[in-house]
């Protein structure tokens, strides 16, 4: 797969924008993964990063060769909210393991999450031509899961009370969705449109 086409340089959507991460966006990683909250999340030992951890972890996951990381910005300005990626790249099987993280808590609940989701599943199945993407969350994380099902994943497992996280046991929550599902969804959300357009007496959309 060439290099170009992994690493898209920019992915434009309606309330975000996925960008190349650049050195400058450590400053910002520093200040979310030191938050305990964000860590809660995002962690699976009970307690923030240390900054050396959190610098080892954006050399290696947000601009290093061997996991696609794009920068969430909020669109129509350079605010970063946070970062998504994907890692273990299978080419073989055509897999990978999606991450995400929305590092600045006043945005969390707005969405951004769910369509920088959508916009590297585009990415996934349409320009990569992968199979196949999936992603673990912890069963705690009611909003991620709510996002993630919008987006089309479905759970295919858990490993039970694999988290220890606020005096009780959680279940880690697999989830993965492919890509004959995301099409079917894409030509779903395709066929919605076009009978909206008709009933609302578009002259460009035409019943067959």
């Amino acid at each position: 797969m060439a290099a170009g086409t992994w690493f898209p340089d920019q992915i434009e959507g309606e309330t975000v924008v996925l960008r190349r991460h650049v050195s400058g966006n450590l400053a910002a990683f520093r200040r979310w993964y030191a938050d305990p909250e964000v860590a809660r999340l995002a962690r699976y030992q009970d307690a923030p990063m240390r900054l050396d951890e959190i610098d080892r972890f954006f050399q290696v996951r947000a601009i290093g060769p061997d996991s696609l990381a794009m920068a969430i910005h909020v669109a129509g300005s350079d605010r970063l909210i946070g970062s998504c990626a994907f890692s273990q790249l299978d080419g073989d099987n055509g897999s990978a393991m999606y991450h995400i993280t929305i590092g600045e808590k006043d945005t969390w609940g707005h969405g951004y999450g769910t369509e920088a989701t959508a916009l590297m599943l585009d990415h996934a199945f349409r320009a990569l031509g992968l199979h196949r993407i999936a992603l673990t969350v912890f069963e705690f994380n009611e909003r991620a899961i709510r996002a993630y099902r919008r987006c089309g994943f479905t759970v295919e497992g858990r490993a039970r009370e694999a988290i220890w996280r606020d005096g009780h046991w959680w279940d880690e929550i697999q989830m993965s969705i492919l890509g004959s599902e995301w099409r079917a969804r894409q030509d779903a959300g395709v066929r919605s449109a076009s009978r909206r357009s008709v009933r609302q007496g578009n002259p460009a959309v035409r019943a067959h």
